[in-house]
């Protein structure tokens, strides 16, 4: 292997990482412990494999305020042979104490760059109001940019959960609970359980709340899962990509729900509903909403009949949910993680 070779490894797996590169950041922290420690063996998996998702997580948690959630096998495809194998990252090691962190300070560049990319977003939903937003326009933002294509399912997600949200709220809709008069005998011998878990007590049978949707906020790395569920009893999955049959099974068998709701691109509508009659689920999906039908539904929330009342409850949605999904950098304190580390000082042709 040769230093371009190393480096084509290196940028495969920044491009094919979400906006928040996990993956990139470990290897930056395995190479940073090696570089100022040396108490690890880049040769020998085990003695950094898992110790090095802590130094990860440090990182992250700092300029991301989270860390990966995604199972322990996901994180460990970073060492895998079509990524960064310890015969690649003892290569790259050799040359960052070489160079005296000069791939550190590339990866972190990277980051840099990804989260200046993401902010794109923001400034577009800040530069427009009710009037001006477009959805198309919005969502193309990330289509087009390879480096936040990968996430683009988080952004359909922040877009649905936006309009949902303020929807629901809108329309004042309101849940009641109650309970059959006649049990009243349970109630008084599980009194406690009564009143911690459903919020019945002897004297308070009945009561109404308010119909909520809630994002998850993390889907784990192989996109399964539960996107959003509301309070009402829904189960929201969002697919923006192809759904294999092994993709429906698993969105069917780890959503307890009875009633789900898929959405989806225009294209793979008929794909998904045949592969539900298929395998005999098509029962518990209460609906699948298509992306024209957003596109429809945006369009007059923002400027309909009722855009008053909704448009600027929208877009407010999409800001917090930008912020919380891909946190801006806080510059001063990553240029001064930059400085402390000397990674400012990094020059070379080659990473430039």
């Amino acid at each position: 292997m040769n230093e371009l070779e190393a480096k084509k490894a290196l940028d495969s797996l920044i491009k094919k990482a979400r906006v928040h590169l996990y993956k990139p950041i470990q290897i930056a922290e395995i190479l940073y412990r090696n570089r100022t420690v040396g108490d690890i063996d880049l040769a020998v998996l085990e003695t950094y494999r898992n110790t090095s998702k802590k130094w990860r997580n440090e990182i992250c948690q700092r300029f991301l305020g989270r860390v990966s959630t995604s199972s322990a096998r996901y994180q460990d495809d970073v060492f895998n042979e079509n990524a960064i194998p310890p015969s690649v990252l003892h290569y790259l090691g050799e040359i960052n104490i070489q160079k005296n962190g000069i791939i550190e300070a590339y990866i972190y560049r990277r980051f840099l760059d990804r989260m200046s990319q993401m902010s794109i977003g923001y400034l577009y939903v800040n530069e427009h109001n009710k009037d001006t937003f477009e959805l198309q326009k919005f969502l193309d933002l990330f289509w087009h940019e390879p480096g936040l294509k990968r996430s683009i399912d988080k952004v359909y997600e922040i877009v649905v959960y936006s309009l949902f949200s303020a929807l629901v709220d809108a329309l004042g809709v309101h849940i009641e609970v109650s309970m059959n008069s006649e049990k009243e005998g349970i109630l008084q011998e599980f009194a406690d359980f009564a009143h911690m878990v459903i919020r019945l007590t002897p004297s308070q049978q009945f009561f109404k709340v308010k119909a909520t949707i809630h994002r998850l906020g993390v889907t784990n790395a192989s996109d399964r899962g539960l996107d959003m569920f509301a309070n009402f009893g829904l189960a929201i999955q969002i697919k923006h990509l192809s759904l294999t049959e092994e993709l429906a099974e698993g969105i069917v068998n780890s959503v307890s729900f009875d009633r789900i709701l898929i959405v989806c691109k225009d294209s793979e509508k008929n794909v998904i509903v045949s592969l539900l009659n298929q395998i005999g689920w098509k029962s518990r999906i209460q609906g699948i909403i298509t992306e024209s039908m957003l596109l429809d539904w945006y369009q007059k929330a923002l400027r309909g009949k009722y855009s008053e009342e909704l448009g600027t409850a929208v877009l407010e949605n999409i800001r917090k949910e930008i912020i919380a999904e891909f946190p801006t950098t806080n510059n001063s304190d990553f240029l001064a993680f930059i400085t402390e580390r000397g990674y400012q000082q990094r020059h070379d042709s080659l990473w430039s």
